[in-house]
């Protein structure tokens, strides 16, 4: 695996993570009854967004040598994780519509990155 390789999976993972911190700011009886700029400013949120930041980062240098065509279709991956994420952590529902369409992301990314 090339070095552009794992920046992108750096990029993809950092993105994963804040994620599920901006979501974290988002749940909870605290956030459910706090304006926006106390949601806004919670820990997990300024974080969340500061992962973002930084996989925006970590994706600009991954640009340098995957083409854009490529690399972010490759980001898809992330929608299952995260998929996976909210199902386990969050309490989200994973039915037979969802699971399918991850199978269809899962083979799409495959199919996108071996053509790289």
């Amino acid at each position: 695996m090339t070095a552009a390789w794992i920046t992108l999976a750096a990029a993809i993972t950092t993105s994963l993570i804040g994620q599920v911190l901006l979501k974290a700011g988002a749940s909870g009886s605290v956030a459910a009854s706090a304006g926006f700029i106390d949601q806004l400013f919670r820990w997990q949120t300024v974080l969340g967004l500061g992962c973002y930041g930084g996989a925006a980062l970590l994706y600009i240098i991954a640009l340098r040598k995957i083409p854009m065509s490529v690399a972010l279709p490759c980001t898809a991956a992330s929608y299952v994780v995260i998929a996976l994420i909210g199902w386990a952590v969050f309490g989200e529902s994973l039915g037979v519509q969802k699971l399918a369409a991850i199978a269809l992301i899962c083979g799409g990314v495959v199919l996108l990155a071996t053509t790289a």
